[in-house]
């Protein structure tokens, strides 16, 4: 069975990080990358399991993969969050036999808050296999034709809205 590190790169997100994290369950290992955050943004990573590794200068983001236990990576940024289908999606994912998981990656659809309002998005590949794809960026690059998990990755205009007592 296949296992999942998930991996977020940060700089002062502790008002959206935690939506995101939260949507992770389906991932067996999180890591946060901070670029240097001001703000509270490691506290609350680590509050909610995930483990946090301090940016160096002059690697690239994708260098962090190998910090990774596991060879399938999910990436998204601080202001995403897995719907619940695509929640599922992994968890799903993570009960195939690993004999039949062969694939290098897998596109994702993304749906962007604008207002009150959402638009859908192009696919974008965001769980990809390191032993078999290298990227230097944030996100592996787009694989036309990959196959597409079920589920949407929500991107968020605004952190989550703190409510005053």
């Amino acid at each position: 069975m296949p296992k999942i590190s998930a991996i977020i790169h940060t700089h002062n997100d502790a008002l959206r990080i935690g939506r995101a994290l939260d949507s992770l369950r389906g991932c067996d290992e999180v890591i946060i990358v901070d670029h240097g955050s001001e703000d509270h943004t490691r506290n609350i990573a680590r509050k909610h399991g995930a483990t946090v590794k301090k940016s160096l200068p002059g690697v690239e983001p994708g260098a962090y993969m190998m910090d990774a236990r596991f060879d399938w990576i999910f990436c998204l940024s601080p202001h995403e969050a897995l719907s619940e289908s695509l929640e599922a999606s992994l968890l799903e994912f993570r009960e195939r036999p690993a004999d039949e998981e062969k694939g290098t990656a897998y596109n994702v659809t993304l749906r962007e808050e604008r207002g009150s309002d959402w638009r859908p998005l192009a696919p974008e590949t965001r769980l990809a296999n390191r032993s078999c794809l290298n990227w230097t960026s944030e996100f592996p690059p787009n694989i036309a034709g990959a196959p597409t998990l079920t589920g949407e990755l929500l991107r968020f205009e605004e952190p989550r809205r703190i409510k005053s007592a």
